[in-house]
């Protein structure tokens, strides 16, 4: 077991011993390894070689394992990267919202979310929005209205008591009016689902205005598909952008929720320093209080979560990949443990693990951009 050991590091390693003797286990075969270069030879029989790193053959295909990773991974990267660039727009966006508002219904509606995220498993989210989005809703949805009619309500109340208690000096502003509406969908929303649950589960009697719908135009998005499948039109493969929607928003919720709760934690801390009161007391706009003060110095902690996230979601998309038929890495790896391939699912797990080094690196080098203060150190 030590000597198999040892010939795998030996084949994976890019500065390797090798033999001349053509019989040997360390032979240097050009079929093998591709290219390579002889640095200096070691003794008449044995060389140091510069080399690609070999990760054997598949038992299953017999291709390289390298082939496949290469043939795979592209796939795999552009779903992580469309998820996580999704996690840290939406995320950094709800998590300043929630700081700025801290303690405000916004708050606590973006905790919520953020703890539904944290706690909804990948292969359970990936169910539901593959039969939501792509059969459920691929040609029509019937959205209900309830939720839209409190929307209303709110807002009309609020505009009503303005001008029924003058006395109250209701201010009107584009926030207020988002606010009220904000507040009448999501309430009037739980309610509607609490009453669909009734319906479904206790047969609860229908009630008309609760079960009232608009009917929606479809998504045309697909339950399952691969970014790159054939064309029966043209009759070359071609790529299906649209296939990617439904596994990014899958794959990007729980990023979503961590992002979303950093942002803000990071924030409400960075906003009760002093040199924030000084900026606001030099009048400096709130804008670029938040913008240009704040929000740089809070991201490090952020940075942090996303590019943790990203190498996660490298190796942490196979249920994803599974239930979309996503032709990525992931899903290849699954393919690999049912078939026993040890050698691809060892490669997998080694490039995998390189991109958590690689990007570890990245981030202490752009923790330098974002703070001085690691680069003085």
């Amino acid at each position: 077991m030590g000597k198999r050991y040892l010939l795998y590091i030996n084949d994976l390693s890019v500065l390797s011993l090798h033999s001349n003797n053509p019989e040997s286990h360390y032979h240097l075969s050009e079929k093998k390894y591709g290219e390579t270069t002889t640095l200096f030879s070691i003794s008449k029989q044995s060389s140091l070689v510069l080399k690609a790193p070999y990760l054997r053959r598949s038992y299953s295909s017999r291709r390289d394992v390298w082939d496949v990773v290469k043939e795979k991974l592209p796939d795999t990267a552009i779903l992580a990267f469309s998820a996580v660039g999704i996690a840290t727009i939406i995320g950094i966006f709800f998590g300043i919202i929630a700081a700025i508002n801290k303690g405000s219904f916004y708050d606590t509606s973006t905790f919520i979310i953020a703890v539904t995220g944290m706690s909804a498993p990948s292969f359970f989210v990936a169910y539901i929005f593959s039969t939501v989005g792509g059969l459920v809703w691929s040609e029509q949805l019937d959205l209900p209205t309830f939720p839209f009619i409190l929307m209303l309500l709110f807002i009309s109340i609020g505009i009503i008591a303005k001008y029924v208690q003058p006395q109250k000096a209701i201010e009107l502003s584009v926030k207020k009016i988002i606010g009220w509406g904000f507040k009448g969908m999501f309430i009037g929303t739980g309610i509607w689902v609490i009453y669909i649950a009734g319906y479904s589960i206790f047969n609860f009697e229908e009630v008309n205005f609760l079960s009232s719908s608009i009917p929606l135009p479809g998504t045309g998005l697909n339950p399952e598909g691969p970014l790159v499948d054939y064309d029966d039109i043209t009759g070359e493969d071609r790529y299906f952008w649209k296939n990617l929607i439904l596994p990014t928003l899958t794959l990007g919720i729980r990023p979503l929720a961590i992002v979303t709760q950093l942002t803000r934690s990071s924030m409400l801390e960075v906003l009760s320093q002093d040199y924030i009161r000084t900026a606001k007391a030099k009048g400096v706009s709130h804008y670029k209080v938040i913008v240009k003060h704040a929000l740089k110095n809070a991201l490090n902690p952020v940075v942090t979560a996303i590019s943790g996230w990203f190498a996660s979601l490298l190796a942490g998309s196979v249920f994803v990949e599974r239930v979309f038929r996503w032709n990525g890495l992931g899903n290849e790896l699954v393919t690999a443990l049912q078939n026993d391939d040890l050698p691809l699912i060892m490669g997998a797990v080694i490039v995998v693990s390189s991109f958590f080094v690689v990007i570890t690196i990245a981030v202490d080098i752009i923790y330098g951009f974002l703070d001085p203060r690691v680069r003085i150190n």
